[in-house]
């Protein structure tokens, strides 16, 4: 099974460093956010790739034509006429394309794009600036249980301040710090996918998340597969301070290999 990874946003959000690549493309721990979730996938044993791209687009093909300059040691032989040794060779199991799909073209246009892509199968799908501890398993265990054409992870919005818990009476009975469990749940990616998905998308501006998920939601074609372990998206430039933290510390919840 394939898995689709939106990459093609400008980032807006995250300018710090989203003028100068795309925002998959800013590292955790010297590594590109859109490795680290690849990397996942590989652990569950999905190692096909087709990647959205789109603003600065030439940064991720080039990332990838460069694989082995950025993660092996490299000789370089002037004098045998330029000859390149790689040395201690980091090799994924992956297949990997990347598809321009337009400047400013919207998610579900996106999606659209890469339709012959997947060979009319069912695939997974998720957005390129967000990590996960989620079974894989378990997700694809369920779209298949549920039988409808989209599954998506539904995961609880952390809170990032303080919780006043008022009474009646206009009093605050307690305050409190934040729990994960304060927040609603959303989406947060990690889709499974029939192919017929692609019917519910019109074209380039259409937005995944508005016309073509609430209208298989009305159709009851879309179901959740809740998760309640880690998740984080890397939104802002706090958001990337905080999954640096974790790597760093060696508490990084998605990194299973």
């Amino acid at each position: 099974m394939k898995v689709v990874i939106l990459a093609g946003g400008f980032g807006t959000r995250i300018s710090e460093e989203s003028h100068l690549k795309p925002k998959p493309m800013i590292e955790i721990g010297g590594y590109p956010i859109l490795w680290h979730i690849m990397k996942y996938y590989t652990s569950f044993g999905f190692n096909e790739f087709v990647i959205c791209a789109g603003y600065k687009q030439q940064v991720i093909k080039e990332y990838f034509a460069n694989y082995y300059l950025h993660h092996a040691d490299i000789t370089f032989d002037f004098s045998s006429g330029g000859e390149v040794i790689v040395h201690d060779e980091t090799s994924e199991p992956w297949k990997v394309t990347v598809v321009d799909t337009g400047l400013n073209t919207m998610t579900g246009g996106r999606i659209k794009r890469i339709q012959p892509y997947v060979d009319n199968e069912a695939f997974m799908l998720t957005y390129g600036d967000g990590v996960s501890n989620v079974n894989l398993d378990a997700l694809l265990a369920a779209h298949r249980s549920h039988g409808t054409i989209a599954t998506i992870t539904a995961v609880g919005v952390t809170q990032r301040f303080g919780v006043l818990d008022i009474d009646k009476n206009g009093l605050i009975s307690s305050f409190r710090e934040k729990k994960d469990t304060d927040g609603a749940l959303i989406n947060g990616g990690y889709m499974v996918l029939d192919p017929g998905v692609f019917d519910y998308i019109e074209g380039d501006q259409t937005v995944f998340e508005q016309g073509p998920l609430e209208s298989l939601a009305a159709e009851n074609q879309l179901s959740a597969y809740v998760h309640d372990g880690f998740w984080q998206c890397m939104d802002t430039q706090r958001d990337k301070m905080n999954l640096e933290a974790l790597w760093q510390n060696r508490k990084a919840p998605w990194r299973v290999w």
